[in-house]
């Protein structure tokens, strides 16, 4: 990949609790995502994928602190002070979350949500303002007379969209996806993540897409990072890692993989792959 293609880069990132520097949440995480591509960081709950992703736009728990570099455009952010770094979440950056009811204020319209980056980053008002929400709720396919409606009076699945219309809202160079099918059944789950790889090409944005799920990862990505325990142990093509996985997590992951049938696998996942540790050492 040349350095003309990358449009972001985090090199040597690590995470650790204030408390305790020497344990690290994130370990030593270096990764590149082109532009108009999409990297699917995939691990278990716990792996240190949403940190990662949290990290990028420095949403990270004060209680928390990171090393190394998150290059954006050639752009350092983690030089960026708190004041830069609003200019750039909503408008070239943006961020999709997991539970869109916990991420959606409950007493404002969806209208009113979705037109607040545009009137922070864009300075739109009125007629202008009401015009661009009811197109970006047509993109995702929402009826734009639902505008007035409050986040309760919608299924998961519309929720979700409103969500990513307030992601894409500004037109960002990234969209950073964390988990955003999770709640949802299968068929929803499959109908936003073809709306997000529609949305990914018209818009030739960059996606950086966190996951458990290797279903997804095989739907969706071009390149995959594999996380577990804060460490990269696997990452490349998505025609590689699945087809020709290196790690035993990986191949672990991959067995979770429901069959044709729709069944999982028989077998619990075990990590007999780890070396022993020493006599009294345990993994916080």
């Amino acid at each position: 990949m040349s350095s003309n293609d990358t449009l972001l880069s985090i090199e040597r990132l690590c995470v650790s609790a204030k408390a305790k520097p020497d344990h690290m949440l994130v370990n030593d995480v270096s990764l590149t995502l082109a532009q108009g591509k999409t990297t699917c960081i995939v691990g278990e709950s716990g792996s240190g994928k949403s940190l990662t992703a949290l990290s990028i736009l420095k949403l990270l728990s004060p209680q928390l602190q990171t090393r190394g570099r998150i290059v954006f455009q050639g752009q350092d952010l983690s030089a960026l002070n708190e004041q830069a770094m609003q200019g750039i979440r909503g408008k070239q950056i943006g961020m999709i979350f997991q539970e869109p009811m916990t991420s959606l204020n409950p007493v404002l319209t969806i209208g009113f949500q979705i037109g607040e980056p545009l009137t922070t980053h864009l300075n739109l008002h009125g007629d202008a303002l009401k015009t661009r929400v009811s197109a970006l709720l047509a993109q995702v396919g929402i009826d734009p007379l639902r505008a007035n409606s409050y986040p309760d009076e919608l299924s998961g699945g519309q929720r979700q969209r409103v969500m990513i219309a307030m992601s894409i809202a500004c037109k960002p160079q990234l969209l950073i996806a964390d988990e955003p099918t999770t709640a949802l059944d299968v068929t929803v789950q499959a109908q936003v993540l073809q709306l997000l790889d529609r949305l990914k090409q018209e818009m030739h944005m960059g996606m950086l897409f966190i996951t458990h799920d290797f279903g997804v990862v095989a739907d969706i990505a071009d390149d995959v990072v594999v996380m577990f325990r804060g460490d990269i142990v696997e990452q490349g093509s998505v025609q590689q890692v699945l087809n020709h996985p290196q790690h035993p997590y990986t191949q672990a992951l991959l067995d979770c993989v429901p069959d044709a049938a729709g069944k999982k696998m028989l077998k619990p996942m075990t990590y007999d792959w780890l070396p022993t540790p020493p006599a009294g050492a345990s993994h916080a």
